[in-house]
């Protein structure tokens, strides 16, 4: 029997799975590239998860040797005029800032080399989890082409001087790098990747999902306020989870010295 040809196949796949949701770059032999197709497809599958109140962790993986080399050139290329291409832009800038916006926590799972847009994607997720053997590369001003959107996620995760250095040179961060300037939060051996993904996706999930929601949400918008609006922000989502019916009982399962809701005995 021959195989389905590549253009045939979803090019994002989707696994539900007692909780965590895993949506898989499914472009493999082109390097899961953000195409439009696939951007507009992680698009629909944010929108579908944001609904679920089953899902409560979402893991974005990637088939193949390589997460995702970034946007396809020749895409671009033959969009030519500049709105069309603002447009194609503006689609993926869409779908990057979805991401926070989710009420459940987002991991990328890095097993090969993230370039430009898919670097990108890795900077914009809540966590993510990398393999000794991902490579992170921001290259666009090499070529001409300035890696500028990729730079508002890297900029907002790494310290300035550290992500002007990625988007200035264009260089390669090995995987360790990466864990040390702050894009990544574990780096493991390839063969524990899914393991260790997945022992951080059952530990957030574990958590009570209205206190997560709101928390993600809080802290994303205070860090966009000075530190007096940020406290208040902060005060009233605090205050909310403590009369929220999770809050009330956690305060009595730790008052009663009994595991928190949700922890396994």
């Amino acid at each position: 029997m021959s195989a389905v040809p590549q253009s045939e196949l979803p090019v994002l796949l989707r696994e539900d799975l007692n909780g965590v949701t895993t949506l898989t770059l499914n472009r493999p032999q082109q390097m899961n590239l953000l195409t439009r197709e696939m951007i507009d497809a992680l698009q629909a599958a944010f929108a579908s998860i944001a609904k679920d109140p089953d899902v409560r962790v979402v893991v974005i993986a990637a088939a193949g040797k390589g997460f995702c080399a970034g946007h396809d050139l020749k895409e671009i290329r033959a969009l030519k005029e500049l709105p069309k291409i603002e447009g194609l832009f503006s689609a993926c800038s869409r779908m990057m800032l979805t991401i926070p916006a989710l009420p459940q926590p987002v991991i990328a799972r890095v097993q090969g080399a993230a370039a430009a847009a898919g670097c990108q994607l890795v900077a914009q997720c809540d966590l993510a989890v990398a393999s000794e053997a991902a490579k992170f590369t921001t290259p666009g001003v090499t070529w001409g082409f300035y890696c500028s959107t990729p730079g508002v996620a890297v900029g907002r995760n790494l310290q300035r001087k550290h992500a002007l250095e990625m988007l200035l040179t264009g260089d390669l961060v090995d995987a360790r790098r990466a864990l040390e300037w702050g894009l990544v939060n574990r780096v493991v051996p390839a063969d524990q990747l899914e393991a260790e993904t997945e022992k951080l996706a059952r530990q957030l999930a574990d958590k009570p999902p209205a206190t997560v929601a709101a928390g993600k949400r809080a802290f994303y918008s205070q860090m966009e306020m000075g530190t007096e609006k940020a406290y208040e922000l902060a005060s009233h989502v605090i205050s909310a989870s403590f009369a929220h019916p999770e809050g009330r009982e956690g305060m009595d399962a730790f008052i009663d010295k009994r595991p928190p809701p949700g922890k396994k005995q």
